[in-house]
């Protein structure tokens, strides 16, 4: 049974329909022992990093995490699993992987300027092995977002995109994982990612 951490700020509807096409069994909440009791988490998100951090249940997040059981964050909510970001100011993150997020400049080394928010369909270049990218081929998904993670650890980073910026866009280490993009509305490959993720709650209930 997957979990969806439900704190008032996530994409709720979109993400538990694409469990349903998926087939998987889920349940929303923002009750601890229920969350507690679940295969695998999945933490959307969608707004502003402070404010998430204000709503969001992070002892329960955390003593999850401790659980070895898996944990995904999507956009919003892959940020949060970082230690800070400069979002409205400073704020400490959830801690469970090292990093930091920041805003995207808006210029380029060489002046030129961009648009920000990031928003539209990137390709994703995968750069370590994960189970989240296994057997699967590189191709587009889905981005809205204004800030981005800094990776300081290259070993969390599954798979990266270009917008101007090095972009983090899946990382993952031992039961966490996160995409920056919208896999729910990111086609085949969102799709493709999203399975992946139920496959590894069924195969590390297996051996729990």
């Amino acid at each position: 049974m997957i979990g969806i951490v439900d704190y008032g700020m996530g994409n709720l509807f979109s993400v538990s329909k694409a469990l349903e096409r998926l087939g998987a069994d889920y349940f929303i909440s923002a009750n601890h022992s229920e969350l507690l009791e679940a295969d695998a988490l999945i933490l959307p998100g969608v707004g502003a990093f402070r404010d998430a951090m204000e709503r969001l249940p992070a002892d329960t997040i955390k003593e999850f995490a401790a659980t070895g059981k898996p944990l995904l964050g999507i956009c919003l909510g892959m940020q949060l699993l970082f230690e800070n970001s400069e979002e409205n100011g400073f704020t400490e993150g959830l801690g469970l992987l090292p990093g930091s997020v920041r805003r995207f400049p808006g210029r380029s080394e060489n002046g030129e300027p961009y648009k920000v928010p990031h928003m539209g369909w990137n390709r994703l270049e995968f750069v370590n092995a994960s189970p989240l990218t296994s057997k699967l081929e590189e191709d587009y998904v889905y981005f809205v977002h204004s800030y981005f993670v800094n990776a300081e650890n290259s070993e969390v980073l599954v798979a990266k995109a270009d917008y101007h910026e090095q972009v983090s866009a899946v990382v993952g280490r031992d039961n966490i994982f996160g995409m920056q993009f919208h896999p729910e509305k990111s086609s085949r490959l969102g799709m493709a990612l999203l399975d992946n993720f139920l496959k590894i709650a069924v195969e590390r209930k297996a051996v729990r």
